[in-house]
């Protein structure tokens, strides 16, 4: 079935079995995805020994995927389209799957980096044809929430499950296998995608201007590459130029978007209140994830967790965000959309301010877990509500240029946190950690640099001075959590009171009698 430009949201055509079928197929890749970004955490170290990466080889494989995902989130979002969602989405799983396999086989960490480059690209065709797809399926409106939340949930549940997967693989397999899990995944969805699948596409749109595809490229990469770089502390000038050329390729994609008949992205999607509200909820989200960077690094040095046993102890937290993603479709309908996020957030706002209390001791592992568990059930409704509103507030025939824009703002938010709140945190590290003097000089920059390093120093000095320099590193590393965790408490209060105000004239769904994303398109 081609339904071309899709349906309005409003519609009181409901989805059958064959769209719930779609739905748990378009779980797939996204699952698939969140693994992706997640997995090769625990595996590098076991790449860096077989491949002999250097560290900037290993600095490459982890980020070129991430930097490609979101890159070219906006240009294959307005590609599926004009050429058809599904059609996209299946072109993108062949070449994830055909990735997948070269990654495994890398010679060289050249060709790793190479293939990654690779999978990071054919990731960007998936993520918001699957999006998208869901929006023409589901054109209920409190069919369409519900789909939306589900999705969330498989992306939410691959982050949560890739550190655990991949530490199981890790221990029967070689590293490789991180990588091959995902081709009988994509395998069993060019399968099934075509028979419960409808195609998508846009009949007006005009020929892709590929100088806008390269704008949008020279905007998002050199901005994520300098925010990244500033989070590790080094290359500032190089980072500071980063930004400067994404800025100012940025500022020339939209003035160029303006003068074109048919633009890459239709800049009109921004004079809808509703949806410009929702990408900043987006970002915001993605900001507060920064956190959970300085929540790993505390479990795993203070609270002397192997990677795996980290990610188990992280399960509760995002168990939690899951149950409340699933719940916020159905308190929309009796409690205005604005009310359900803002008060999520308070809620957030106090896990946060618990996660400032825990202390540099070992014994303090539950009151942190039920931190995160408080700050997830916080933010459970914003991760749930923010796709939905911005989905169904968009018109039928740009929902491709609608979803990439929500899954970019994601992106965009998550690297301008770790680099905002990173650089605030591992500046304080670096401050507050005491080195003894009988460190020598040679590692005294591994210990300053971070706990991990600390904790390998250590163990060529004296006991004495071993011990004062862990006691000293696990200080810093708690105090560099509570800093990230007040910043997350100051910007949850913040994104509340945006939303109290951006969102403040949508009804509940019963009283609207028809879509959440119905409000002002006041900007």
């Amino acid at each position: 079935m081609n339904v071309s430009g899709g349906t309005e949201t409003g519609t009181d055509v409901r989805a059958g079995r064959r769209e719930w079928l779609g739905l748990a197929v378009l779980g797939l890749p996204t699952i698939l995805i969140a693994l992706d970004m997640s997995v090769l955490y625990l595996a590098l170290p076991h790449v860096a020994g077989d491949l002999g990466a250097s560290s900037v080889q290993q600095l490459w494989i982890t980020d070129i995927y991430g930097f490609l995902l979101a890159g070219l989130l906006v240009t294959m979002g307005t590609v599926g389209d004009r050429i058809g969602r599904r059609k996209l989405l299946l072109i993108g799983a062949a070449c994830f799957a055909a990735a997948s396999v070269l990654a495994a086989y890398s010679q060289t960490p050249e060709m790793l980096i190479a293939t990654r480059a690779l999978l990071g690209i054919a990731g960007s065709t998936m993520m918001p044809s699957t999006m998208s797809l869901i929006s023409g399926m589901f054109t209920n409106p409190k069919q369409h929430a519900t789909a939306l939340s589900v999705w969330m949930v498989c992306f939410m549940g691959g982050v949560a499950l890739g550190p655990i997967i991949g530490g199981a693989l890790l221990e029967a397999f070689w590293w490789g296998a991180a990588f091959l899990f995902g081709v009988p995944v994509m395998l069993v969805l060019l399968v099934l995608a075509p028979k419960f699948l409808p195609e998508f596409r846009n009949p007006g749109a005009g020929r892709i201007d590929l100088f806008s595809v390269a704008l949008s490229l020279l905007a998002i990469l050199p901005l994520v590459y300098g925010l990244k770089q500033l989070t590790r502390g080094g290359g500032t000038l190089l980072a500071v130029l980063a930004i400067a050329v994404g800025l100012a390729s940025g500022i020339t994609f939209v003035r160029r978007q303006n003068r074109l008949t048919h633009p890459l992205l239709d800049l009109r999607l921004f004079r809808n209140g509703t949806f410009t509200t929702a990408l900043l909820l987006t970002t915001f989200a993605g900001l507060v994830s920064a956190n959970q960077l300085f929540v790993s690094l505390y479990l795993q040095t203070v609270q002397r967790l192997t990677p795996v046993q980290t990610a188990l102890w992280l399960l509760p937290g995002a168990i939690s965000m899951i149950v409340l993603i699933q719940l916020a479709p159905v308190l929309i309908q009796r409690i205005k959309p604005a009310l359900v996020i803002a008060g999520g957030l308070l809620v957030a706002a106090v896990g946060f301010l618990m996660l400032t209390q825990v202390s540099a001791s070992t014994d303090d592992l539950g009151f942190t877990v039920a931190a995160l568990v408080v700050a997830n059930i916080g933010i459970g409704p914003m991760a749930g509500l923010c796709a939905v509103l911005a989905m169904q507030s968009a018109p039928p025939e740009h929902v491709g240029a609608a979803a990439s824009l929500t899954e970019t703002s994601g992106e965009f938010g998550l690297a301008m946190g770790v680099a905002t709140v990173g650089v605030v945190g591992f500046s304080l590290y670096r401050s507050a950690v005491e080195i003894p003097a009988s460190t020598p000089d040679g590692v005294a920059d591994a210990a300053r640099e971070s706990a991990a390093g600390a904790i390998s120093v250590a163990d060529q000095l004296p006991a004495a001075d071993a011990a004062s320099l862990l006691n000293s590193a696990y200080q810093a590393t708690t105090s560099s959590l509570h800093i990230s965790a007040a910043i997350c408490a100051g910007l949850v209060v913040v994104c509340a009171v945006m939303v109290t105000v951006g969102l403040r004239r949508i009804p509940a769904a019963n009283d609207a009698g028809g879509s959440t994303g119905s409000g002002s398109t006041d900007g």
